[in-house]
């Protein structure tokens, strides 16, 4: 089963308090929820469900996961640090009502920060997660380490995400494999008559079968409906001719790999067919342009010039390149002014996309490996779909 090693959880916790110690820091708290998952899965493989969760990271000691009753089992079973507490202000996220759990043994925030201090005086509290952290969860946390400088830390956990490990990597092929199963599925039985939301599901379910971990997002839209750039699946019925804007995301094991490529319902149109060439055409731009030690700027600066070329930067909506692991869009996310160069071991995704064009809308997505020669692709798929097009013009799976 592909899974990240325990081992590996404990060289991100060197590794940040490394970082730590060139900041000064002498704790970090990285809070998550349902919702802002990311940082707090990487430093303990805990994410939480419908509570609010954290680990503080004591430069001195280990580390101390913070959980809420009703998950609190769930937690225990995820995260790969023995030491779980409960605290109140992290139960329920979704009401405003307080919740009795009346077998709950609670802690406190100012219970753990002066059980840490004993050990190392903390005059620099880091938090990762300001962004997400509710006014009055916030107002408890500067109470509880009065006396201590709150320095917002996030950036320490990007840098640290930024280039991926063999097991990280080893999470986003499994993820590209499952993604491209459902996604070829829907290629194969889409058809004129049924609903937007009847085609989704045959993805919905195939990636489940193959077993992905969660599906964030399988946005899909038909027809006139491709021009919302983003959009749900809805009851809305589809027509022949109707172009299929369907971007799906698997997670396995907290970590995201996703892909996109345009198709139609029933016969294609010159006009279409031309569309789709550009996209195209346009990604294999931006692929030639990836490798380590090149700039990030020129990937986004040659999909710019292609389409200023074919007289269709109105539709360029956006940036053709970010990054992808344990959220579906994390750093990089270059424009044409980024100084910043690709590393080997870095995990982008391409997302070369057109809205509002006359003949469409829509965008190829895949997930990529930075290498020190190139890319590699996570998605067979997209690599096929892509090569199968350029031979015969045509969408085709095999």
């Amino acid at each position: 089963m592909i899974k990240i090693p325990a081992e590996e959880y404990m060289v991100r916790v060197e590794r940040l308090k490394d970082m730590m110690r060139e900041r000064e820091l002498q704790a970090c708290l990285i809070y998550g929820d349902e919702y802002r998952k990311e940082n707090l899965r990487y430093m303990s493989n805990y994410w939480p469900l419908f509570e609010r969760g954290a680990v503080v990271i004591p430069l001195i000691g280990e580390p101390i996961v913070i959980a809420a009753p009703e998950g609190e089992m769930f937690c225990r079973e995820m995260t790969v640090w023995p030491d779980v507490r409960l605290l109140s202000e992290f139960n329920c996220v979704t009401v405003p009502d307080k919740i009795e759990y009346p077998m709950a043994n609670y802690t406190s925030l100012t219970a753990i920060y002066k059980e840490l201090s004993s050990f190392n005086p903390i005059r620099r509290f880091g938090i990762v997660g300001i962004d997400a952290i509710p006014v009055p969860l916030m107002q408890i946390i500067e109470q509880s380490t009065e006396g201590a400088e709150i320095i917002d830390a996030g950036d320490l956990l990007f840098k640290l995400r930024m280039t991926k490990s063999a097991g990280e990597i080893a999470c986003l092929q499994e993820a590209a494999r499952i993604a491209d199963a459902g996604y070829k599925l829907m290629i194969e039985q889409v058809r004129p008559g049924m609903t937007e939301l009847e085609l989704a599901s045959l993805a919905h379910g195939e990636c489940t079968r193959q077993g992905a971990e969660y599906i964030p997002f399988c946005l899909l839209t038909s027809g006139a409906r491709v021009h919302t750039i983003i959009g749900r699946p809805t009851r809305k019925v589809i027509e022949p001719g109707d172009m299929i804007m369907a971007a799906i995301a698997v997670q396995v094991e907290g970590y995201v790999a996703t892909l996109n490529f345009p198709f139609v319902a029933g016969e294609m149109s010159e006009e279409q067919r031309a569309f789709i060439t550009l996209l195209v055409d346009a990604e294999n731009i931006a692929l030639s342009n990836i490798k380590a030690g090149a700039k990030q700027s020129e990937v986004v600066r040659a999909v710019k010039q292609f389409f200023k070329d074919n007289e269709v930067t109105e539709y360029d909506l956006y940036p053709p390149l970010h990054g992808c692991g344990l959220a579906e869009a994390e750093s990089p996310y270059p424009d044409e002014n980024s100084t910043a160069v690709f590393e080997a071991g870095m995990t982008v995704n391409t997302d070369v996309s057109l809205f509002g064009h006359p003949h469409g809308s829509n965008r190829i997505e895949e997930s990529l490996l930075v290498t020190e020669n190139g890319f590699e692709s996570m998605s067979k798929l997209v690599r096929q779909l892509s090569r199968t097009w350029k031979e015969s013009g045509v969408v085709k799976v095999t």
